[in-house]
């Protein structure tokens, strides 16, 4: 972390973070892709789902991100029982978030299909889905923090093959559960998420064994939840967290909207957010990556490697998103016709991509910068961009808009988000995190 050459260091460790989040991406495509074989109901009911999908990843990946962060720093300072700390904490915290959502799971998925639609087929469908991802959520929640306990460590080797371990199992399990192949019971959407879950399991699983043979920086000796540590978890992962509730918040609402237009409309956002995670997961993982290293010079007063990671990481998610935006502008038909999409979705999603994805290289420098503030101890700044971006900005955008009755030009309400997202962020970049960073020698 402090001698290696930048380039070479967020090579070796945001790569196998982005392939592992490239793959999670693949196989969440080809689980939309065989639930869209069934109808467009049930491929429509999914895309409901996924604010309440985003919110246990969003829980599960704020709280890596405050542990990871925790980690990396005291690694730095040398502080091995603060490290230890961290990483216990961390697996107690999420055994109790996986149990806070089989109560909700239990109780609430009915209602909240209900509240955005009266079309019984596609809440009879969601609420098969939904109730199996959250009462088994159990494996997300593992499955992320034992990847941060690897990751935070420099070991993303290990993090990738855990998520090539579930990505495998899922593709395999999909078609089989879904339309009882060899034997199986026919599931329908059921089995698309119970083989999301068998998936998730299995590269915790196998993640845990890692953490436990090879990751030699961190002992998980006692499950002991330390308050202290807990609170600094969550001083970072708590914002984290909100930035994908926020985004969460903000797909429930924009669902809303849409269905005033048709459920198609609906299905064409769910096209949208399965392909963009695609070109976003690179980005994310290079942000991921980049919070330890910048987490950890920072932490040993490197001014220099911490200000080289940052703008190197620019360099690489413009390059990223460019390639992202040129796939929207030319495929939009190919990318819509992977989930099976009638002649109506290929009108409406068609023109959606490619007005929304012009937004894509202003975001890859907003998310680049919300790593910086994350690394640095102040997620709180992450948090604010999201809600500028999502909630005050993008879906009263969208509101307003949707009155003019046309549908296209609703999408240009993102293009309109991201602008004023990544002005805030610049001025941060500046105002704070560089100049936190200067004071820092």
């Amino acid at each position: 972390m402090g001698v290696d050459p930048i380039g070479k260091l967020l090579f070796k460790i945001s790569f196998p973070i982005m392939v592992s989040m490239l793959i999670q991406s693949l196989y969440n495509i080809v689980d939309s892709h065989f639930v869209s074989l069934i109808n467009e109901e049930a491929f429509t009911a999914v895309s409901m789902a996924f604010p309440i999908q985003n919110l246990m990843t969003g829980l599960a990946i704020g709280t890596g991100v405050g542990m990871n962060s925790l980690i990396s720093r005291s690694l730095g300072e040398r502080n091995f029982s603060k490290v230890n700390l961290a990483a216990e904490s961390g697996v107690l915290l999420s055994i109790f978030h996986a149990l806070i959502f089989v109560v909700i799971g239990l109780v609430f998925p009915r209602m909240y299909f209900a509240t955005q639609t009266d079309n019984t087929i596609i809440i009879n469908y969601g609420v098969e889905y939904l109730t199996a991802c959250t009462v088994l959520s159990i494996g997300i929640f593992m499955q992320i923090t034992m990847e941060r306990l690897l990751q935070s460590t420099g070991l993303s080797m290990y993090s990738m093959i855990t998520q090539i371990l579930g990505a495998i199992l899922n593709i395999i399990l999909d078609p089989i559960l879904i339309f009882g192949l060899y034997g199986a019971p026919k599931m329908g959407v059921t089995g698309a998420a119970i083989a999301t879950v068998i998936g998730q399991c299995s590269a915790a699983a196998l993640g845990l064994f890692f953490n436990l043979k090879y990751n030699k920086e961190i002992k998980i000796q006692k499950f002991k939840l330390d308050f202290k540590t807990v609170k600094q978890i969550y001083a970072v992962g708590i914002p984290s967290f909100a930035l994908m509730a926020t985004g969460s918040l903000a797909v429930y609402l924009l669902n809303k909207i849409l269905l005033g237009f048709s459920t198609t409309a609906v299905a064409a956002l769910g096209v949208y957010y399965k392909i963009q995670n695609f070109v976003f997961m690179p980005v994310f993982g290079l942000n991921n990556g980049m919070i330890p290293i910048i987490a950890y010079n920072y932490g040993a007063r490197n001014v220099d490697r911490t200000k080289q990671t940052i703008f190197l990481s620019f360099k690489i998610a413009t390059a990223v998103m460019v390639v992202g935006l040129l796939i929207f502008q030319i495929f939009p038909n190919q990318l819509l016709m992977i989930f099976n999409a009638s002649d109506h979705l290929l009108e409406i999603g068609s023109t959606a991509l490619r007005i929304v994805s012009i937004s894509f290289i202003m975001a890859g420098i907003v998310v680049i910068c919300q790593a910086v503030f994350q690394a640095l101890g102040n997620g709180v700044l992450s948090l604010i961009s999201t809600i500028i971006r999502q909630i005050l900005v993008l879906v009263p955008g969208v509101y307003i808009l949707s009155f003019f009755g046309n549908l296209d030009l609703v999408w240009i309400a993102y293009p309109i988000a991201e602008v004023a997202s990544l002005v805030y962020c610049l001025y941060y970049l500046k105002k704070f995190a560089l100049r936190k960073i200067e004071t820092n020698r």
